[in-house]
């Protein structure tokens, strides 16, 4: 009997939601009917006039992405740039304290100073006496380096940065924030890494840019494939696509836009009647 009670409460519950949704969709159709035909009207009127333009024609492009390639157009966003800023000294630090992590051949870190010495101490030290050719690890000097140089470009690049200003800006995130910033802590500023870092990182990077604006005007798509094209992209641009996701990505245009979508459930003939609910995320 207890059953067969919850089974016809189950059934009313879903037939009332259904009933609700039902209703709420014939009442959006009307609405939208009459909203398209006041549209109609107003399109007509407006088109009669020959002095009134497209609204379209008249847009302007919100990104760079928007525009045909070149090397000295410029439309900064600098408030994503702060942004990215605030990201990269906060990458850094974790970063740092991966490194630390790590024995003393792979980052050629002198472990003795760095647990004897207080790190004010450290920091004024490594600045003096700098910058020098460093002894790094090949893989850190001439692959990581300009991969992260490429990733500072790509972070000004991507925020409507010509390729000059998107290079000062790779030079500033290397030498200032990471070789006399954060990494002056633990050892002296490096030469290879003051010089490859930047200019590396811009001739990379400038690949970088053109690459994603192929995936951005295929929708993130890459080879027809909207995985790939978003791997990719967090390959080639990692600091904006991260910042996108709290932001908002300008180059989507809202086709994608992130979104939580909750679906209740609930099971009544079971010996123990559940309800609960199925999330689903959307980027």
């Amino acid at each position: 009997m207890r059953t067969i009670l919850l089974f016809y409460i189950a059934i009313f519950i879903s037939l009332t939601a259904r009933a609700a949704t039902i209703s709420a969709s014939n009442e959006a159709d009307s609405t939208t009917a009459a909203i398209d035909t006041a549209a109609l009207a107003s399109l007509e009127a407006t088109c009669s006039s020959a002095s009134v333009q497209s609204p379209l024609a008249a847009a302007k492009p919100l990104t760079l992405y928007d525009m045909p390639y070149s090397r000295t157009r410029h439309m900064e966003n600098w408030g994503r740039l702060a942004y990215n800023t605030a990201t990269f000294a906060g990458a850094g630090v974790v970063t740092l304290l991966v490194l630390e992590c790590l024995p003393e051949g792979a980052t050629a870190w002198d472990k003795s100073e760095i647990k004897h010495t207080p790190f004010w101490h450290r920091y004024g030290n490594h600045v003096k006496e700098g910058p020098v050719w460093d002894k790094d690890n090949a893989v850190f000097n001439y692959v990581l380096h300009p991969y992260g140089g490429a990733v500072y470009y790509m972070s000004a690049r991507s925020n409507g940065f010509n390729i000059l200003g998107s290079m000062l800006y790779a030079t500033f995130v290397s030498n200032v924030l990471w070789e006399y910033g954060i990494e002056a802590f633990m050892e002296i500023p490096s030469i290879q890494d003051m010089i490859i870092t930047p200019i590396a990182g811009t001739v990379i990077g400038e690949g970088f840019y053109r690459l994603k604006r192929k995936i951005v005007q295929d929708d993130y798509r890459l080879f027809g494939s909207r995985a790939m094209g978003v791997a990719v992209a967090w390959i080639v641009d990692p600091i904006n696509e991260f910042v996108n996701l709290f932001a908002g990505n300008p180059c989507k245009r809202g086709k994608h836009a992130a979104s939580i979508t909750c679906s209740p459930s609930i099971d009544l003939l079971g010996r123990r009647p559940q309800v609960g609910f199925t999330a689903v995320i959307t980027l």
